[in-house]
């Protein structure tokens, strides 16, 4: 890359203190602005179309000690590195929050960094109004997960009238009532099917059916008031047939912890009944707790407890043999006995998903609102884990806020690159009806570090004869012109270079493995010709 950004430019002068300086230029140029123009170019110029905008925030983990507050100035407020609740595991290191909206295809359109410690239910508004903001034709709205059901999003889409997608929380009593609802409706109509991932698998199909209840959401001026929301009640066969699974693994799980309660319960010994009783308030979880705290049941298991009384012998006060006219001294004591029963649900009850909507079922159908949130998997959440893995940058440490910025804003315009690669080469495959080398056999929806692998063992080889420098390229297979037709690039470069007497620059990003850089030593010295394998 370094031929590429300057003439003359070289490795030296990318130093840390020289890339540091980058940095900070760049985020004094104001990252939304300059991103976004990246981003509205290469919609212009791919001409990708937009009718959904997927949102999503993740985290993004930083090394060493950082100033907990901002330093204020003029010009755009740098993120502020702070603990938070890591989606990554790693809560004793600082971070920020790294807000997108990318487009069907998975190219970043807008991106944010905010303070460590922001809410999701507070950033996920901000980022519909800058998504507004983009001013982007034939967006029909935006997809969200459970992040974006609020009462203050929920007012922002009916003010600015945007069309908008969400996951219902489990944890909202609407969901509970509304997955009540489904169960007894019997079979909800067929909304999607597709084929099974194999071909012992039965085929997934989606069924579900639009209901309209009334939900109470906050507006820009702080009034609040009671709206009709249109929810969908959606059945999944796939997830219904996974979450019966993961029931069955904890309720396993949890058969050993109601073992083990039930053998300290039994051996434990009360002297009255009513002591027994009290111990029955405590286990059944009916009583006040540990610091407040409700107690927890079992989740997967009922256990239902009754008082024995059991009569034994009475430890005599005197010593000594008893006589045989004493009759024998007997106490009642008193225990619990348990029995545990293994909770069976309903064949119904796994699978359901609550989706709530802004939109009205004349402008957007129960069908493609499905198939908008089913996006949300293969759209921003892959960039999410390109950015934590191949990409690398987490955990870092820059020095200064503006750097974590600038560097975060980098890492989103790679995001872009990857997203227009994999969407070039998918459309190539598509229209020409071609397939390449995946990871289990011939695709044609390869991902972009698919492609990348293909060309690992790509090399273009140097050699002199005669004291004439030849370039020859090795290891190109017909599926590597193929990409190369697919992203516009001009696969001469791989079909051999002429032949030039200083091609160092063009051999410097080379990659030659010892086996090939042996045959090159031996055909310099010898001055032969031959066929690199």
């Amino acid at each position: 890359m370094i031929p590429l950004l300057q003439p003359g430019l070289t490795r030296a002068s990318l130093h840390d203190y020289r890339l540091g300086q980058i940095l900070d230029a760049l985020f004094a140029a104001n990252l939304n602005r300059v991103f976004g123009a990246i981003a509205l170019n290469a919609l212009e110029v791919y001409a990708i179309a937009t009718p959904w905008l997927h949102q999503d925030t993740t985290t993004i983990t930083l090394y060493g000690a950082y100033e907990e507050e901002a330093c204020p100035g003029a010009g755009p407020r740098p993120p502020r590195p702070a603990y938070g609740h890591s989606k990554d595991g790693h809560d004793d290191l600082k971070q920020v929050l790294l807000s997108l909206g990318v487009s069907s295809d998975g190219l970043p359109l807008r991106m944010g960094v905010r303070d460590g410690n922001t809410s999701d239910s507070i950033e996920t508004p901000v980022a519909i109004e800058e998504c507004v903001a983009l001013g982007l034709d034939g967006v029909r709205g935006i997809v969200a997960d459970s992040k974006a059901y609020c009462k203050r999003t929920l007012g922002l889409c009916l003010e600015q009238r945007l069309g908008l997608i969400t996951l219902v929380p489990r944890t909202c009593a609407v969901r509970q009532e509304l997955e009540a609802w489904g169960q007894q409706q019997g079979q909800l109509p067929l909304l999607l099917e597709k084929p099974g991932r194999t071909r012992q698998e039965p085929p997934r199909r989606w069924h579900g059916d639009s209901i309209i209840r009334l939900v109470e959401v906050e507006y820009a001026d702080g009034r609040r008031a009671v709206e009709a929301l249109r929810f969908l009640v959606v059945h999944s066969s796939q997830l219904a047939q996974q979450a019966a699974v993961a029931y069955s693994a904890a309720q396993a799980k949890e058969a050993g912890r109601v073992a083990e309660h039930i053998q300290r319960v039994e051996a434990r010994w009360f002297a009255c009944a009513a002591d027994a009783e009290a111990a029955i308030i405590d286990y059944e979880g009916r009583g006040q707790g540990r610091r407040g705290r409700t107690p927890r049941l079992w989740r997967y298991h009922a256990l239902h407890y009754r008082v024995e009384a059991v009569n034994s012998p009475k430890k005599r006060t005197r010593r000594g043999r008893p006589p045989k006219a004493e009759a024998p001294q007997v106490e009642v004591r008193y225990r619990l006995g348990v029995h545990p029963e293994a909770l069976v649900p309903p064949e119904d009850a796994h699978g359901w998903t609550v989706l709530a909507t802004t939109m009205r079922s004349e402008v957007c159908t129960d069908v493609e609102t499905l198939q908008a949130y089913q996006e949300q998997h293969i759209t921003v959440e892959p960039g999410f884990r390109w950015i934590k893995n191949p990409a690398a940058i987490s955990p870092v440490w820059l020095e200064k806020p503006e750097r974590i910025a600038a560097l975060a804003m980098l890492t989103v315009v790679g995001l872009l690159v990857y997203a227009v690669i994999q969407r070039q080469v998918r459309l190539y495959l598509r229209d020409h009806r071609q397939h390449i080398p995946g990871n289990k056999g011939p695709t044609a929806t390869p991902t972009a570090a698919v492609v990348f692998a293909l060309f690992a063992p790509v090399m273009l080889v140097q050699f002199v004869v005669d004291n004439t420098t030849s370039l020859q390229g090795h290891g190109v297979q017909d599926y590597h012109l193929i990409i190369c037709e697919a992203v516009g690039i001009d696969p001469a470069w791989y079909h051999g270079v002429a032949t030039e007497q200083n091609s160092a620059s063009i051999t410097a990003s080379a990659t030659l493995h010892p086996f090939s850089l042996a045959h090159c030593s031996s055909w310099r010295t010898e001055g032969r010709r031959g066929d690199l394998d």
